[in-house]
């Protein structure tokens, strides 16, 4: 029988369980409204996980698409060490049981690696461990379809040139961190490297991705191709001549280019040395660059004919202009300029100046037309600005502005001297010759082009109008008469073919003076009538063959080669017969 005293303390007991009771249920309650979304999204942080996802860079290709430059893969190899334990697996349709140390060796097998080193990296408590980095696509392939919960992958992009040291000097190369670091692969990183993407997903205790947690946060937008101009065959074979031509003369390098006409498109843009790009650091850092858009020097006699031409088109000259040239010729403040043979004065029309190479002659008859003037024709013709190429490194070349030539600069840039141009500028000038007085900027990239074959051509310059028609063809016959007749010029014929062309052999600047050795050039087009192709073909520091006949076999292997590659029927004319003398 409960007394007073009783229920006052059952009382209060209750009322003391029922504060207690009512604590916990807006303590849970604070939970489950108030403070979950915190939990929540604390839990949430703690096992999602946030990943770039690498942009695969595109592919470099030649005119043909061939490829030049690409992207393979690789696969770092990984563990969770923590996790490691005893496995079944499908081998051909049978479960089978591994133990930790028959797993190791079944590994091991697959990767080519040492079992002892993997069993020791899969003991641990750590929860990362790698077994093998840059494993191939097979090696991946057979791992990834054992479906291990604690093997995992990272996959790497390898840059790979699969035709070696064609075009080396042009395609560059890419650091082992993936940074472009020459040639069109630096050049076109834009349009090569797309741009990298994100997505996050959760992942277990295990640490394995939970494959219906991942979202993208920014898509992943790949590379596009870059398009060359070049020809890889065709770049092959030159490049094979123009090594034979350093070996043959001694020469520090030598260079072979060839541009049709028409488009002015750089078909070949051959160097010896060069470089593998897989391997740069194999050569020395000066063979790596592209010494055709970036090595300028003085040219010599392969500018007769700009001197010649842009006397022609003011009317100064025609190709039967007579001149005396003797082989001194003393100027009126009382320097000399020589011809590089000794003979007696010659009696030579214009073209006969061209088909001897001689100064004497052509600073007579060039030098009728005022410095103002002439100058303004070697601008047109491209001196002393870069290419539309824009190649990375590209020189410009040296031109002075004629106000500050002395007397003598005023005379030798008629003849290749005081005046410095890059390979690639020298044979722009004579693909103005071929393409009828028109100067087309050379071009070496198409264009960028996407996954979906859209091609975003590359821009190029407006053509100049440097000579008339009929100034540009004047010279063209001119230049047939220094492969028929001129005594290195000859040793360019082609047979069945006619040819145009102009020799050059230039002194080498050192110092204040010049050196003993030459870069030796021979600039051709063909067929004459009907020109379709340059090439240009230069040995610099011969050390064998101090004059043009050192350029001239490189000239005719490649340009034969080209006539092949695309087809070009014989002549079936003959050249127009121009007197080279005079009596």
């Amino acid at each position: 029988m409960f007394n007073e005293g009783t229920f006052k303390r059952h009382r209060n007991l209750n009322i003391v369980v029922l504060l207690v009771l009512l604590a916990f249920i807006a303590r849970l309650t604070w939970f489950q409204i108030y403070a979950a979304p915190g939990f929540r999204d604390e839990a949430k942080q703690a096992i999602e996980v946030t990943k770039t996802i690498e942009a695969v860079r595109g592919d470099i290709v030649d005119s043909q698409g061939n490829i030049l430059a690409t992207t393979i893969f690789t696969w770092d190899v990984n563990i969770d060490p923590v996790n490691v334990g005893p496995v079944t697996l499908d081998i051909e349709g049978k479960q089978t049981a591994f133990s930790k140390e028959e797993i190791t060796t079944y590994l091991a097998t697959i990767l080519n690696v040492d079992p002892a080193k993997i069993l020791a990296k899969m003991t641990g408590i750590g929860r990362y461990a790698n077994l093998k980095k840059s494993a191939t696509a097979t090696q991946f392939t057979q791992l990834k379809n054992l479906e291990i919960p604690w093997l995992y992958f990272d996959r790497k992009q390898t840059r790979y040139y699969p035709q070696g040291a064609v075009a080396g000097n042009l395609v560059g190369f890419m650091s082992s961190d993936g940074s472009a670091l020459a040639g069109i692969e630096r050049t076109m990183n834009s349009c090569l490297a797309g741009n990298a993407g994100k997505e996050t997903y959760e992942q277990g205790a295990d640490l394995i991705k939970i494959p219906s947690s991942i979202r993208t946060i920014t898509p992943v937008r790949d590379g596009s191709d870059v398009v060359l101009t070049i020809n890889s065959d065709l770049q092959y074979a030159a490049q094979q001549e123009v090594a034979a031509t350093v070996k043959r003369l001694n020469a520090d390098w030598a260079s072979a280019i060839v541009i049709e006409v028409s488009t002015g498109k750089i078909l070949a843009a051959a160097e010896a040395p060069t470089v593998d790009p897989n391997k740069p650091g194999a050569v020395r850092s000066q063979n790596r660059a592209s010494r055709i858009f970036q090595t300028a020097f003085e040219p010599g006699s392969i500018l007769k004919p700009v001197a010649a031409s842009t006397a022609i088109d003011v009317g100064k000259a025609t190709p039967l202009t007579h001149v005396i040239a003797p082989q001194s010729l003393r100027m009126p403040w009382g320097q000399y300029i020589n011809d590089s043979e000794l003979h007696a004065p010659e009696k030579l029309t214009l073209t006969g100046v061209l088909t001897q190479s001689s100064n004497t002659g052509i600073v007579q008859i060039g030098g009728k037309v005022d410095s103002a003037t002439r100058y303004e024709y070697m601008k047109k013709f491209g001196m002393g600005d870069k290419t539309g190429v824009n190649f990375e490194g590209e020189s410009s070349g040296v031109l002075k502005n004629y106000k500050n030539w002395d007397k003598m600069t005023d005379k030798v840039v008629m003849f290749g001297q005081g005046v410095s141009l890059t390979p690639i500028q020298t044979a722009d000038i004579f693909q103005t010759f071929a393409n009828k007085g028109v100067r087309v900027s050379p071009l070496l990239i198409s264009g960028c082009q996407d996954r979906n074959g859209n091609l975003d051509p590359t821009e190029v310059e407006s053509p100049v109008r440097v000579l008339s028609e009929s100034t540009a063809a004047q010279t063209m016959e001119m230049l047939e008469k220094v492969v028929e007749k001129g005594p290195i010029g000859r040793t360019a014929r082609i047979y069945g073919y006619r040819v145009a062309g102009k020799t050059g052999t230039a002194q080498i600047a050192e110092g204040k003076g010049y050196g003993r050795l030459h870069a030796v050039s021979f600039v051709g087009i063909a067929p004459a009538e009907n020109p379709k192709y340059v090439v240009a073909v230069t040995a610099y520091k011969s050390r064998n063959i101090s004059n043009s006949l050192g350029a001239t076999p490189g000239f005719v292997a490649v340009m034969k080669q080209v006539l092949k590659t695309y087809g070009v029927p014989p002549s079936t004319t003959k050249s127009k017969n121009i007197p080279t003398g005079w009596r």
